[in-house]
């Protein structure tokens, strides 16, 4: 027999091998056991039938545009930062609300109510600081957008149950992005403004629960907090 039909036998043994074997169906037989053990000899051992029965498991591909899965979008494949790409998007009408809370306590509410603190009219100052916080967004978060405002609004009232000063926050656009950050930016710089003008009076003042209350416009429609 030539070499080369040698090596087609064993192969073929190989394979047999590889998916047949003689069984003993939970009985000892020693002739079956040694017969077993002659062939491993010969062609290795058998591998385990879990790998010979299972199915490779296909991943799916990601899809970046499916909403199913959260992905940070401010991040590109290495991990590095990097400025969304809205070239593509088109102009939709976009409104974002956000909220946030000053717990000025007992000593400073009567001085902010009666308008009595050194530096002037504090919920006025923090309305303007507000609106000017949301036109400047994109100057003091490194990854926005420079958006063309169609409208802001800030607004103050004094809690008297809590001593508290409640912001809200409302900002508008007609644009390719969102502006549920310039929203942020203008009840955040308003409650730091709030501190500010009262920080003579109290250092325990807090500025606290800052959140996007809802938006709405964009390829993900609208969106509000516990709905």
């Amino acid at each position: 027999m030539s070499i080369y039909g040698t090596v087609y036998r064993k192969r073929i043994a190989s394979s047999w091998f590889t998916h047949r074997r003689f069984s003993n169906s939970g009985v000892n037989y020693p002739a079956i056991d040694e017969l077993n053990k002659e062939l491993e000899s010969i062609f290795g051992e058998r591998p385990p039938s879990s790998s010979l029965n299972s199915t490779p498991t296909i991943e799916p591909e990601s899809n970046p545009n499916s909403d199913q899965k959260p992905q940070l979008t401010h991040v590109d494949r290495t991990g590095q930062a990097k400025m969304v790409d809205i070239s593509h998007k088109g102009d939709t009408k976009r409104v974002a609300i956000a909220t946030c809370r000053v717990l000025l306590g007992p000593k400073v509410f009567p001085l902010v109510a009666s308008n009595q603190i050194a530096k002037g009219d504090v919920l006025n100052v923090a309305k303007l600081a507000g609106i000017m916080g949301a036109k400047n967004t994109s100057s003091l978060i490194p990854l926005c957008h420079n958006i063309m405002l169609s409208n802001v609004r800030v607004d103050l009232k004094l809690n008297d149950k809590d001593y508290s000063v409640e912001i809200e926050g409302e900002v508008g656009t007609t644009g390719q992005t969102g502006v549920e950050m310039e929203a942020l930016t203008a009840v955040s710089v308003a409650g730091l403004t709030v501190y500010d003008m009262c920080k003579a009076a109290s250092k325990d003042i807090c500025v606290t629960d800052i959140c996007l209350q809802q938006k709405s416009g964009g390829k993900s429609g609208s969106w509000s907090r516990g709905k």
